[in-house]
């Protein structure tokens, strides 16, 4: 639940530029030019490598735990220097900055947009723009600009659209919800698009999953199974994920960006199919 406390001059972070070299630390400079009263917070440096998807999803996962009008800046941008424009989307709640390609939409489900406005307005750019750092030149300042109280519309004309990545939608296939692995995280779970809303009811650990011919028990943590066996967590960026106790899952299990699975609500409909204890499926 969005918090009532302000969070002006609140900056999150998320990128694909990783930590090796000095892209983010250039871009904090930048912004804390523009407003040294700026708190910055890192969500992830590490969204692989012009993965929007995975970018958009970080962001849906994390946006929602911060106060009430900070600053989202999201450049995940393999269109850098392209037609594509920036957007400032503000919500009820937050501001949202980053390029015009998805990766601000995940995030933007079920919210209602007050206004987009694409940043356009030169005079908040850093000079000379670069054509391969954006982030540095024209995200990181708008953040800035916006965390000190400029308004959406100084930082360029009104956009009615954006682009938006199809969300997978969980379907009903007989006794079974089907959903997909939408993302891996770096301890190898496997986070689905099954949440409390695709499933129909409030989570709980009734029922069980089945990722190919293996069936998954629910548990309440990644330890409710024995060592080596799979196990389904409601995990907490609200989505189901399939686990595997001590071990990789998807590398264990085979699983990758777009792999069914199924989740039934009556774990008798699945009986009969191996734990998954046996290795590979």
């Amino acid at each position: 639940m969005q918090s009532n406390i302000k969070g002006q001059g609140l900056i999150t972070l998320t990128t694909d530029f990783g930590t090796a070299d000095w892209f983010v630390g250039t871009m904090k400079g930048v912004i804390l030019r523009i407003n040294p009263r700026a708190t910055l917070v890192d969500i992830s440096h590490e969204i692989p490598a012009g993965d929007v998807r995975a970018g958009a999803l970080a962001l849906r996962a994390s946006y929602r735990f911060f106060p009430a009008k900070t600053v989202h800046l999201v450049v995940v941008d393999p269109g850098v220097g392209s037609a594509r424009s920036g957007l400032v989307i503000e919500t009820e709640d937050c501001l949202f900055v980053g390029p015009d390609n998805g990766v601000l939409s995940w995030a933007l489900i079920g919210q209602k947009v007050q206004a987009v406005h694409r940043l356009e307005n030169e005079k908040l750019f850093l000079r000379p723009v670069s054509q391969t750092f954006h982030g540095r030149d024209i995200f990181g300042p708008a953040a800035a600009h916006l965390s000190a109280g400029v308004p959406c519309s100084a930082l360029g004309p009104k956009q009615p659209k954006w682009q938006k990545l199809h969300w997978p939608i969980a379907k009903r296939q007989g006794d079974a919800i089907c959903g997909q692995v939408i993302y891996i995280d770096r301890f190898g779970n496997a986070i689905t698009n099954l949440d409390e809303e695709a499933c129909g009811f409030a989570r709980s650990t009734a029922g069980a999953c089945l990722v190919g011919r293996v069936r998954c028990p629910l548990g309440e943590f990644y330890g409710a199974v024995p060592l080596g066996r799979p196990v389904g967590v409601w995990g907490s960026s609200g989505f189901l994920e399939i686990a595997v106790n001590g071990d990789n899952a998807a590398r264990r299990l085979g699983l990758k960006v777009g792999s069914t699975v199924k989740f039934f609500p009556k774990p008798v409909l699945c009986r009969g199919l191996r734990s998954g204890g046996e290795g590979r499926a």
